[in-house]
């Protein structure tokens, strides 16, 4: 909804420019406090990603929030049951493939 909301005309410069900043904070690797602190590594993910989205959503005009809201939920694809059996197959080879390094690794470091 945010991105179908920037893409908008009518969405002013400066929502446009604070949205690309949380989106770019979001999927950066760079964090103001690195996740390897147990407990308060992940709260700027939890806290400042969310806040930034609130503020961002303020910024953006409600009828345009609105329609865009809209043509996201309308987006929104279905899963047809012809592509859930080629999820199933694909995770299944997944598996087979991590079962068969398993077994290899045991075997290797066993010594057989």
């Amino acid at each position: 909804m945010l991105f179908l909301a920037c893409r908008d005309p009518r969405t002013p410069w400066y929502a446009k420019a604070f949205a690309l900043c949380v989106v770019a904070y979001a999927f950066s690797p760079i964090d103001l406090i690195p996740d390897f602190i147990p407990g308060a590594g992940y709260l700027d993910d939890l806290v400042l990603v969310p806040l930034g989205i609130m503020f961002a959503r303020r910024l953006i005009p409600t009828h345009v929030l609105e329609e865009s809201r809209r043509r996201a939920d309308a987006a929104v694809v279905r899963v047809r049951p012809w592509r859930r059996a080629i999820i199933v197959v694909v995770i299944a080879i997944w598996l087979l493939l991590t079962g068969l390094g398993i077994w290899l690794l045991v075997r290797a470091i066993r010594g057989n």
